[in-house]
């Protein structure tokens, strides 16, 4: 195989043979597939084999890959523009677009990935409390920020601790560290630390270590209390933003965050990021105000008309309730053949059109700690066997599956027939051994 004489090469220059470490197969075992080209609900690696991805480019492929209309003004854009490091149309087109139809941003400011949206909207809130700490929660991912890369500490509720090598202890010194779902210790902490807090951000659907649905009333208490104690609410949406629905989590919710972070889907598959929210909170940035914050690529044109061109698409079309319908079509038919063909007993946890199966637990699946034991190994299996039949998921048990509009109801038949397939050859060659 190719991908093998490729990922040999690789492994000689790049850190694991790869460029962003989920993508190296270590969760799952084996070696990675080298995609060439896609289309549609399908990829194709060297070889010239074809999938169908349920992973998406984890998420921004709201339409799938290379949908006709965005692809023609992507190639639009190939002969007019590549990149001005200077002001340009088509991002006040995109940000308009944003903020007429988003009631709780007044201003936003694009970047080039999840993790800078982050890091300067931690900085804004930084300067407007004028504390230090920040707190988040176990099992909620907020890119490879230093002082957000950290887990809870033993001991003391709040605590935390380095979860990378490199990370010097004053950088997590500030943040603090609560588990999902527990009202009681978050009381707790900002009865103790409360005033030190410049902003509590949390993913309001976590999906970077499986797909943990929150309790509305938790989300509603974290809201409350970091008002209450003049701490500024960060959603981070890069994942669920104009994902789960046109406004995201926040509009399910109910709750307006101060800072918002948006990545994913507003660039239409192209590297973008964003942080947005009140006026008040953004004016501080620089050059209106004293929060520095650059990029010399940022609202780059190819991002910037892509993803006004998918922004619009979702707003006329509606495409959420049709994704959610056969997200659900899907997983339910999968997960009754797993049931039928394998030793354990499976669930899908699905949000609109994200899913994630895991092994079927009597209580609901909130925080890390009530993942059951074993996870990792047993999606690995189902991994590989969905991989030789042509069905692709993300490389790892931890990662969340994501379809588009491009997977119409053939196509899904086609994952069905696959997968049962598949699963059949693993019990029979398992019944012969």
């Amino acid at each position: 195989m190719k991908s093998e004489e490729l990922f040999e090469r690789s492994k000689k220059i790049a850190p694991g043979g790869v460029h962003s470490p989920v993508r190296s197969f270590s969760s799952v075992g084996g070696t990675p597939i080298f995609f060439q080209s896609s289309d549609g609900a399908l990829l194709y690696d060297v070889d010239g084999k074809s999938y169908i991805d349920y992973c998406q480019s984890f998420g921004p492929l709201l339409f799938g890959h290379r949908h006709p209309e965005i692809a023609e003004i992507v190639t639009e854009t190939v002969n007019t523009a590549w990149s001005f490091g200077a002001c340009e149309p088509y991002s006040l087109e995109l940000a308009e677009f944003i903020t007429k139809r988003i009631p709780w941003i007044e201003k936003i400011r694009f970047v080039n990935s999840g993790t800078e949206a982050v890091m300067s909207a931690l900085r804004v809130a930084r300067a407007f409390t004028g504390r230090n700490k920040i707190l988040k929660f176990d099992g909620c991912y907020h890119g490879h920020l230093d002082s957000l890369l950290v887990k809870a500490g033993s001991g003391l509720a709040g605590t935390s601790s380095s979860d990378s090598a490199g990370i010097g202890e004053e950088m997590v010194r500030n943040t603090l560290v609560l588990p999902l779902d527990d009202e009681e210790r978050l009381t707790e902490l900002f009865k103790r630390e409360g005033e030190n807090i410049a902003a509590v951000i949390v993913e309001p659907l976590p999906a970077n270590y499986g797909l943990l649905p929150q309790r509305k009333e938790f989300l509603k208490k974290v809201s409350s209390i970091a008002r209450e104690h003049g701490a500024l609410l960060i959603f981070d949406e890069v994942i669920s933003g104009f994902r789960v629905g046109f406004f995201g989590m926040a509009g399910d919710l109910g709750i307006d965050p101060d800072l918002v972070c948006y990545g994913k889907v507003i660039g239409g598959g192209f590297p973008v990021g964003a942080y947005a929210g009140k006026a008040k909170y953004m004016d501080l940035v620089a050059p209106q105000g004293k929060v520095y914050q650059a990029g010399t690529l940022s609202a780059n044109p190819f991002g910037m008309r892509a993803g006004l061109a998918t922004l619009t698409k979702a707003w006329k079309e509606k495409p959420y309730d049709s994704l959610e319908k056969s997200c659900n079509q899907l997983t339910g038919e999968l997960v009754k053949i797993l049931n039928t063909y394998t030793d354990s007993l499976w669930e899908s946890i699905n949000y609109g059109s994200l899913f994630w199966f895991k092994e079927k637990t009597e209580q609901i699946v909130r925080k890390v700690e009530d993942i059951p034991q074993g996870h990792k190994e047993k999606f690995a299996a189902i991994f590989h066997i969905f991989l030789k039949e042509g069905i692709y998921l993300a490389p790892s048990g931890y990662e969340v599956g994501f379809l588009s509009t491009a997977h119409t109801h053939s196509v899904i038949q086609d994952t069905i027939d696959r997968a049962e397939r598949g699963l059949k050859k693993y019990q029979n060659d398992k019944n012969k051994s």
